[in-house]
């Protein structure tokens, strides 16, 4: 072949590889939570990898393809963002279609570095069965982003293949969803004549598939006597349905649509707590308990677990708390919990602090102090820890929680009405799934617009309500105890990834297969 042929033939393949790195983003992000095309999981690494590999492995084409099906991924699956920026951060059309795309890019540029990783252990020798999914597994660990995307989450509707969740979290369903995209590539491969049988691939995947499934089969019936035998708890959550901007200028009626929700509950049957959600209380309150609640509950009688603001002054200016607090019985504030994990661009700006100005850009974004405990509430004998907004979706926040309180439920407080009629309360929710599985509790979540529902510790969503709708939700759940082999140790598969890629850093092979 000539060299003009060739660099002919480079250039095809290198065109190839792009477009099959956005076909495989398109994939992803349909499969993923929200779209929710599941199936779709389960061979939406087989594009990339096919893109790698036609992309011979230079450096930059790696960067490019990973980085090229990351960008597609996180933009296709974040669509919302647009108009979340536009109308709740104030920003034009235009500045909050940047914002989107620059946001896709640096949580994009995960694969980008998934692509560098994988393409450097190739260099080195080492067969695409071992190199594929270690780098992936410390990708979806480590990378900073500020919402996690784990291919682990396309799987929710599926509860078979999530309880392994109790073991290692989302990064090992993660593992064994990509094992079966493995599979898949590595007889696309051999039936192009690139590679002979992989007869160890499909014996590893289907043990893999089957030893989840066993996994599952046996540890839900455990789950469920568990919960049987539980004490049981009733609660109450109140959605009143007003927008974010209405929160904030009619604070009295939000107040009063509250009680009034409240009252129903009352009347139906007897509670052991009603809960309300995130800012559900707008006026700030004192940070110093315990403090009286009567002002806030009025002529309700059961306990309230409710957002609200706590402002505290010193060193000659405010400081303002997004605060979860527990009203008891008697009326009395004894506990409380400062979100620790706040909402960029909706509760403080990136630098705000230092170029005050920039909240002159964006006016109505937030200035909010993060919480530095993750303490639980205590409500009798009970203790309660209260994720609060996003702070549910996080596991090894979630997993701090858990392991310094540990808490007979946990409740998530959220205000998703800043993301208006779009994905991002399903997606919300079914990230929210995994924090039962992951610790075994039942999650209750209480927003403000939907969705409120209540998860079991199997993972299977048992209630809920609408998206802007008005409605009450009432159920008895189960208050557990005990930890789980991922509450003691964690993110384990992160850190053997981590190790498989070490090692395969040190030793070489000969030519890559």
């Amino acid at each position: 072949m000539t060299d003009a042929a060739e660099d002919n033939a480079n250039s095809t393949d290198r065109t190839r590889a792009y477009v099959w790195a956005v076909l495989g983003g398109v994939i992803y992000f349909l499969g993923w939570a929200g779209f929710g095309y599941w199936p779709l999981a389960l061979v939406s690494l087989v594009p990339l990898w096919v893109a790698l590999e036609l992309s011979e492995r230079p450096w930059r084409d790696a960067l490019g393809v990973g980085w090229v099906y990351g960008i597609v991924m996180v933009a296709g699956g974040y669509h919302w963002l647009v108009p979340f920026f536009e109308v709740f951060s104030g920003y034009g059309s235009f500045a909050s279609v940047g914002f989107w795309l620059a946001f896709s890019t640096f949580i994009g540029a995960q694969y980008g570095v998934y692509g560098l990783v994988y393409a450097w252990l190739r260099r080195r020798g080492w067969s695409v069965a071992l190199v594929a999914i270690p780098p992936l597994i410390a990708a979806e660990w480590l990378y900073p982003k500020l919402f996690p995307v784990y291919l682990a989450n396309s799987l929710n509707q599926l509860p078979l293949l999530v309880q392994t969740a109790d073991l290692g979290g989302p990064l090992l369903v993660t593992a064994v969803a990509a094992m079966v995209n493995l599979a898949v590539f590595e007889t696309w491969r051999w039936r192009r004549a690139v590679r002979g049988a992989p007869r160890a691939v499909w014996a590893i995947a289907i043990l893999s598939v089957g030893l989840t499934v066993g996994y599952g089969m046996i540890r839900i019936p455990q789950v469920e006597a568990a919960m049987a035998a539980a004490p049981p708890f009733r609660l109450g959550v109140v959605q009143v349905n007003m927008g974010i901007f209405e929160k904030r200028g009619e604070a009295a009626e939000g107040h009063r649509r509250h009680l009034e929700q409240s009252r129903e509950l009352e009347r139906e049957d007897e509670l052991d707590l009603i809960v309300w959600p995130e800012s559900a209380y707008i006026r700030s309150l004192p940070r110093k308990l315990p403090m009286s609640g009567d002002a806030i509950r009025k002529d309700v009688r059961t306990p309230i677990l409710f957002g609200g603001m706590s402002r505290e002054y010193g060193e000659g200016r405010g400081r303002m708390f997004n605060t979860a607090f527990m009203m008891e019985a008697d009326g009395i504030i004894r506990s409380m919990y400062d979100k620790t994990y706040l909402l960029m661009f909706g509760e403080y700006l990136p630098f705000g602090e230092t170029f005050p100005v920039l909240y002159e850009l964006s006016p109505n974004s937030g200035q909010f102090t993060p919480g530095n405990q993750v303490n639980a509430l205590q409500l009798g004998e009970w203790r309660i820890s209260t994720p609060v907004c996003y702070e549910d979706v996080l596991p090894t926040f979630t997993r701090a929680m858990v392991r310094e309180a540990n808490p007979h439920l946990l409740v998530n407080l959220t205000n998703d009405s800043w993301f208006g009629d779009s994905q991002e309360p399903w997606i919300h929710l079914v990230l929210a799934q995994f924090r039962a599985i992951e610790h075994r509790r039942y999650l209750v979540r209480s927003t403000n617009s939907g969705i409120s529902a209540v998860i079991d510790p199997v993972g299977r969503i048992v209630a809920r309500t609408g998206v802007l709708t008005r409605e009450n939700l009432r159920y008895e759940v189960h208050m557990m105890q005990g930890q789980t082999v991922y509450t003691q140790f964690g993110d384990w598969p992160g850190w053997l990834s981590l190790a498989a890629i070490a090692s395969m850093l040190i030793a070489r092979r000969g030519p890559a297969k």
